[in-house]
């Protein structure tokens, strides 16, 4: 079997997507599924992961040439706002063009539960449920560079933190006032900023925020968020999956989120810490503080860390050989 494993704008996207693309070759590596990156329909399965106009035009000759394709629910209009400068104006007409494009695939693939609810709500496309997995081997030796990123960023534990592109939707005003309250507690977002992408209410944030909070910027070596972090404070109010937060409870790290419907597979008090959906900061601020308790982090972190194994790449990538069997 050969799959051609088309990232549209690969040079350019970056985040979540990019991880998740970089884990899909990972497993079909192991797998020993051959491929290709390189769009084509000298293939037994198009694969492609961000329905561009250049993967739609594929994918609509693939159809003509009895090609199946198989296709990534990582965008919706549902998390495209919020998220960088004219996200919001885009978000709306974004929906009909995913729901023509995706209705191009013959099967979809939804990294969560919740996204896949998402998804037939747009299109009538048989769907499948592959999460996008967290790599331990990236984490390898994370420990030994918990000194070396605390000096660097002056941070004392216990660290909240949270990784990834610095968005509103990842709940950053909560973040930064959760951090205004605990004036003691150190808060640090390891993770891109590109200011020039943001809109002015989130340059704010980032800009106005308190003495203890510290916006890192991008990170060389991302084992070092995980390392000087000790309690993982994700506030997002919407998420196809996070694999930020895989990583973390990967790392052994608590975290303290939303109950929103992208985490009902969390369990309170088990792995995490959570908030009402709509919670305010003052709940965040309770939850932090009963995480100063580092007996209490310890046993959260323990628990997170074997709960996080069901997603390894190896528990994960037979999925795909699955899918790619049944879609041929």
């Amino acid at each position: 079997m050969k799959v051609s494993h088309y990232f549209e704008f690969e040079s350019r996207v970056t985040g979540g997507i990019r991880e998740s693309v970089a884990h899909q070759r990972k497993m079909l590596d192991r797998l020993g599924i051959e491929y290709t990156t390189e769009p084509t329909l000298e293939a037994d399965v198009f694969h492609c992961n961000l329905l561009g106009p250049r993967s739609a035009w594929y994918a609509r000759r693939a159809a003509r040439r009895g090609v199946p394709v198989v296709a990534n629910a990582h965008v919706t209009a549902e998390d495209f706002g919020d998220s960088f400068r004219f996200t919001n104006a885009l978000a709306r007409p974004l929906r009909p063009y995913l729901q023509w494009a995706y209705g191009l695939a013959d099967a979809l693939v939804c990294p969560s539960e919740y996204n896949r609810g998402v998804i037939e709500s747009y299109v009538d496309v048989p769907t499948t449920v592959i999460s996008n997995g967290v790599d331990r081997e990236k984490l390898a030796g994370f420990e030994a560079l918990e000194a070396t990123y605390r000096e660097r960023y002056d941070l004392e534990a216990p660290v909240v933190f949270l990784v990834g592109h610095v968005i509103k939707r990842k709940g950053l005003e909560t973040f930064v006032e959760t951090a205004r309250r605990l004036p003691d507690v150190d808060f640090a977002w390891f993770g891109p900023l590109d200011l020039s992408l943001k809109g002015r209410e989130t340059t704010a944030l980032i800009e106005e925020s308190p003495e203890n909070c510290t916006f890192t910027g991008y990170v060389d070596d991302i084992r070092g968020a995980y390392a000087a972090g000790d309690v993982f404070c994700f506030p997002t109010h919407e998420e196809n999956e996070g694999i930020a937060l895989l990583e973390a409870m990967t790392a052994g790290k608590p975290a303290v989120v939303r109950d929103i419907e992208p985490f009902a597979w969390l369990e309170d008090g088990r792995e995490c810490v959570k908030t009402a959906a709509d919670a305010g900061v003052d709940a965040f601020v309770e939850a932090i503080e009963r995480l100063a308790d580092p007996d209490l982090r310890d046993r959260l972190g323990a628990n997170a860390a074997a709960r996080s194994e069901e997603f390894s790449l190896d528990a994960v990538a037979e999925r795909y050989r699955s899918l790619y069997e049944e879609v041929v």
